[in-house]
């Protein structure tokens, strides 16, 4: 499956033609995807599309947020005249589980021993020297918005969504049929939810799939117990998968 590009050609001029990247611009007509206005969902482009054929561990979350869409616009604006596949290279390397949320994130992988797996140093790594082990992807490519606010996969239902169907089914589903020997760590219940979906349809192996990774989000408050109760067993899967599939 080639790396579809077709929505960044449509919108890299604009992106680059922005005065600002306040959140009333980024969030406008200009980058609006789609929406349903009964729930109310938005769902606004960013260019998220870069898949790494080679990874080695895919890490899943349920859909960039406000902040990581601002890394993204930042970085293809830093990169205006990189190729297309460097940039959008980089805008995932840069806005993946960028701020916050990637120390946690960081922690917790440490934490099962993936980098020693890996062979690195450290699951931070992942986000520069190592970036060529791992697809940082969303169930949700793109930022979606519930009543103005970050979208986290519980209300709206993800899998009981119409409008959201088509992305689990479409662009995930060919993501991970792609990586198709990769580990796949789903960042909380309801990106498992999804990646289940896939399971159940024969497109994931359930071998692949690390189940008990909370989401990292330090909003999350039963991150430190849910992590705990599915330690042990993550590592043993983790330490079970490399050794079917080393470096």
């Amino acid at each position: 499956m080639p790396m579809r590009t077709d929505h960044f050609q449509a919108y890299k001029q604009k992106i680059l033609d922005l005065a600002d990247l306040e959140e009333a611009t980024l969030k406008s007509e200009t980058f609006l995807f789609e929406a349903d206005p009964v729930k109310p969902l938005e769902i606004y482009y960013a260019p998220f599309e870069y898949v790494n054929p080679d990874a080695k561990v895919v890490i899943a979350g349920i859909t960039p947020g406000l902040y990581q869409m601002r890394q993204s616009f930042e970085a293809i604006r830093d990169l205006a005249n990189a190729p297309e596949e460097e940039a959008l290279r980089s805008v995932k390397q840069r806005g993946s589980f960028s701020g916050p949320i990637r120390k946690n994130l960081v922690t917790m992988l440490d934490d099962l021993d993936l980098h020693r797996h890996l062979g690195i140093e450290t699951t931070l790594d992942l986000f520069g020297p190592a970036n060529h082990l791992v697809q940082n992807t969303a169930v949700l490519p793109y930022p979606v918005f519930y009543k103005g606010k970050n979208y986290n996969g519980a209300s709206p239902d993800l899998l009981k969504t119409d409008l959201f169907r088509s992305y689990i089914d479409g662009m995930f589903a060919d993501e991970m049929a792609l990586l198709k020997d990769a580990l796949i760590l789903p960042m909380g219940i309801n990106v498992r939810r999804a990646v289940e979906t896939l399971v159940d349809r024969d497109v994931i192996d359930p071998a692949r799939v690390v189940s008990g990774f909370p989401h990292p989000s330090g909003g999350n408050g039963h991150r430190h117990r849910i992590f705990a109760e599915n330690r042990e067993a993550m590592r043993a899967h983790i330490a079970e998968h490399f050794k079917r599939h080393p470096i």
